[in-house]
C-alpha cells in the first residue's frame, strides 16, 4: 500500500498521518515508547508476528499501522489490521459476517484495530500524551476517513482499556462488551493469607486441587524468560501446538516465533512448567509487566486432574503475591475460575458499521446483547468465593 498517498496532514504544517504496512518501518525506540510497558504492543512482539507469518498476507491479517508525527516526530500509532477473515479476534462477530453473506454482500476485508490473537484489555490509541484530546480527535478522524477511503465494511477497536472507551464513545461506534475473570492482589502476604478470604467450601476445594499434584507426584518450576533453554521451548511449542489440533485448528504461532520473543522479551515472560518421573507433561507461557501478570498459553501432554489450575492459576498467582503485581489476566472465557478467586471484569469494545441499514439491525442486537450481559454479571456477583469482599 502507499503510505505517501495516504499521508494526510490533519493539523495544518504541524500534523501528518501514515499508513505502514510493517512494524519495522517504525523505530523501535518510538514506537515503544508510545507502547509503554504493554509486552503485546512492544516492538518485538510486533515484529516477531510479522517475521513468522503469523501476521501478513497469508495468515489475513495484514498490518496497517497508523503513524502520527508533528515535526518529525512519532506521536501517535495505532495496530491496524486489514482483516480478511475472523479469526484470533475473541470478539465474535461470526453471526455478523454471516447475515452479511446471505444478503449478496462482503463483509470482508475489514480493519480490525488490536492485539493479534491476543484479548487482552489495553491501550488502542497510542498517544505521548493521553489527555491531548486534539490529537486523539484528530487521529480519530482519521481512522475513520481511511476506512470509508478503502471501502472496508466495518472497523472494529478491540479489548479497550477506560481510557480509550472514553474517547471512543461516539454516536458512529457501536459499543460493545463481554467479561473476563482476573484475579486482583488484594496486598496478600502469601498464598495461604488469599485462601484465608475464601469461604470454607471453596477454600477446602483450592487446597484438595492443590494436593492432587503432590500426590500425584508432579513437580511444578517457575522459569524465568532468560532461564528457559532450547528444550524447554520445544517441550513447550509441542504441548501448544497439541491443545490447537485437539480442537482441531492449527496454530498461528511457530517454534521460531516463540524463540524469538524468547530471546527479544526476556525479562517480559514467565514460563511454569510441570515433570513427572523425569518427563515434562505441561507448560504455561506468560507475560509480565510492572503491574500485572498475563497467562496466554497453555499445553499438555496428558490430561492429569487438576494439573491445568496448579500450573495456570495458582502458581501464577503465588508468582504475583512474591512479585507484589496488583493482578493476574487469565485469559478470555473460563467461568471455572470465579469459584477460584477471579473476578468477573467487564472487556469493552466499539465498532462502526458502514452500512446504514446493517448498522442499525446490529446496534438492536449489540443493545439486547447488553442486557443480557448486565443479568449475567449480576449473578456471577452473587457468587463470589470470597467471604467477604476484600478491602
Amino acid at each position: 500500500m502507499d503510505a505517501a498517498r495516504l499521508a494526510k496532514p490533519t493539523h495544518p504544517n504541524t500534523m501528518k498521518f501514515t499508513i505502514a504496512d510493517s512494524i519495522q518501518a517504525v523505530p523501535v525506540a518510538d514506537w515503544n515508547h508510545l507502547a509503554a510497558d504493554n509486552p503485546f504492543l512492544n516492538h518485538a512482539f510486533l515484529s516477531a508476528l510479522e517475521r513468522h507469518q503469523s501476521v501478513g498476507a497469508e495468515s489475513g491479517w495484514e498490518p496497517r499501522y497508523v503513524l502520527g508525527h508533528r515535526d518529525e516526530q512519532l506521536i501517535a500509532a495505532v495496530p491496524m489490521y486489514l482483516k480478511h477473515h475472523s479469526w484470533g479476534e475473541f470478539v465474535f462477530d461470526w453471526a455478523w459476517a454471516g447475515v452479511y453473506e446471505r444478503n449478496g454482500l462482503d463483509y470482508y476485508p475489514k480493519l480490525v484495530i488490536a492485539t493479534p490473537y491476543t484479548p487482552v484489555p489495553g491501550a488502542r490509541l497510542l498517544i505521548e500524551d493521553r489527555h491531548d484530546k486534539q490529537t486523539i480527535n484528530a487521529l480519530i478522524d482519521y481512522i475513520l476517513d481511511y476506512a470509508q477511503t478503502i471501502q472496508v465494511s466495518s472497523l472494529h477497536c478491540l479489548f479497550l482499556d477506560e481510557h480509550d472507551e472514553q474517547h471512543l464513545n461516539q454516536p458512529s461506534l457501536i459499543a460493545r462488551a463481554d467479561t473476563q475473570y482476573h484475579w486482583i492482589n488484594h496486598d496478600y502476604e502469601d498464598f495461604d493469607a488469599f485462601l484465608a478470604q475464601l469461604a470454607s467450601r471453596h477454600r477446602k476445594k483450592v487446597k484438595r486441587e492443590r494436593r492432587r499434584i503432590e500426590e500425584a507426584d508432579i513437580t511444578v518450576q517457575l522459569l524465568h524468560g532468560n532461564e528457559i533453554n532450547d528444550e524447554q521451548w520445544n517441550n513447550f511449542y509441542h504441548f501448544h501446538r497439541n491443545t490447537y489440533l485437539k480442537r482441531g485448528h492449527q496454530t498461528p504461532f511457530t517454534i521460531g516465533f516463540f524463540r524469538e520473543i524468547g530471546a527479544t522479551m526476556a525479562d517480559n515472560i514467565i514460563m511454569i512448567t510441570a515433570q513427572k518421573d523425569g518427563q515434562n507433561v505441561a507448560a504455561a507461557l506468560n507475560f509480565v509487566n510492572n503491574n500485572t501478570l498475563y497467562g496466554r498459553y497453555w499445553g499438555c501432554l496428558d490430561d492429569y486432574h487438576s494439573l491445568h489450575f496448579e500450573v495456570c492459576y495458582y502458581r501464577a498467582i503465588d508468582y504475583c503475591i512474591a512479585s507484589k503485581l496488583k493482578r493476574f489476566e487469565a485469559g478470555a472465557q473460563g467461568e471455572h475460575k470465579l469459584v477460584r478467586g477471579f473476578y468477573p471484569t467487564t472487556t469493552h469494545s466499539r465498532h462502526w458499521i458502514a452500512h446504514p441499514a446493517f448498522r442499525e439491525a446490529i446496534q438492536k442486537a449489540v443493545d439486547y446483547e447488553r442486557q443480557d450481559l448486565g443479568r449475567y454479571q449480576e449473578m456471577l456477583s452473587r457468587h463470589l468465593p470470597y467471604k467477604k469482599q476484600p478491602s
